[in-house]
């Protein structure tokens, strides 16, 4: 069975949001362990991380996915900033091993006008980086594909496999899909033949056993536009009907989907009940 969720606020402590899941009716949940706008956010307590397991084994939330900082670009090629990154990740990992949170997405880069081989290339380097330096840390490195929007690579299949590929930790990785950024790249859900189009061509090109999880974003744009504007499920130019074959494929089976759309935690209620009443047909 597929497991169903949102993404939920840590405001006012990490630790409170495992109840805040439970509120909405989440089997799964995605945080920010940080302020995700911020290079060096407050570290997290010793008192908070113990309150945090303890409240997250009381919800009965199944698997929790971090979500890295927006600033983040290890792709990019100004020192400062590639430097101001690999410290980024490295600090947004040791956080996630502490709390036991089993995956990191994170958008791979943009190439700022070096081209999309340097971006890759680069990025699977100072991913190696980090990981020399924490190789004992028991998280897997979820690459979040994109809608393709500026000079941001991902936004292809190929992307995502050859940054797997030019890593020498390709263990580590797997793969978070954004329904909204994949539609938005030109990979289309809409029909049934399109629905398996899609996924036998990540398949083909990736793997699916290495999607570990979804991101559930409706579109505010047509297909194919790299425009990432998320919408409310059903109410966007995917439409409600794919995201109910997501939930009943059973090459997902606990794959943790995890709702990023508008509106809200009252949205996040309605959708996360018709998503479970869709599931369970």
């Amino acid at each position: 069975m597929s497991l169903v969720g949102c993404h939920v606020s840590v405001s006012g402590g990490v630790e409170k949001a495992p109840e805040r899941a439970v509120e909405f009716g989440c089997e799964t949940m995605q945080i920010f362990t940080a302020n995700q706008r911020q290079w060096t956010p407050k570290p997290i307590t010793d008192e908070q991380a113990k309150l945090y397991k303890e409240n997250l084994e009381k919800s009965g939330i199944k698997t929790v996915v971090s979500h890295n900082s927006y600033l983040t670009n290890l792709g990019g090629f100004e020192e400062e900033k590639v430097q101001k990154s690999i410290k980024q990740f490295e600090d947004e990992l040791i956080r996630c091993d502490r709390l036991g949170i089993q995956y990191l997405v994170f958008h791979p880069g943009s190439h700022l006008g070096k081209g999309v081989d340097f971006c890759l290339h680069k990025i699977a380097e100072n991913i190696d980086l980090v990981l020399q330096k924490l190789d004992n840390v028991n998280v897997t490195l979820l690459l979040e594909n994109t809608a393709g929007q500026g000079t941001n690579v991902g936004f292809d299949f190929d992307h995502l496999r050859k940054i797997m590929d030019y890593s020498e930790n390709s263990n580590k990785f797997g793969v978070c899909f954004d329904t909204c950024h994949g539609f938005q790249a030109g990979y289309d859900i809409r029909t049934k033949d399109a629905y398996d189009k899609t996924f036998k061509k990540f398949d083909d090109t990736i793997g699916l056993d290495l999607l570990k999880t979804f991101h559930f974003n409706d579109a505010k744009f047509d297909l194919g536009m790299h425009k990432d504007r998320h919408h409310n499920l059903g109410y966007g130019f995917i439409g409600l009907e794919p995201f109910q074959w997501l939930v009943q494929d059973d090459r997902f089976e606990n794959v943790p989907m995890i709702l990023e759309t508008p509106n809200g935690d009252e949205k996040w209620v309605e959708e996360l009940d018709m998503l479970k009443k869709s599931r369970n047909k």
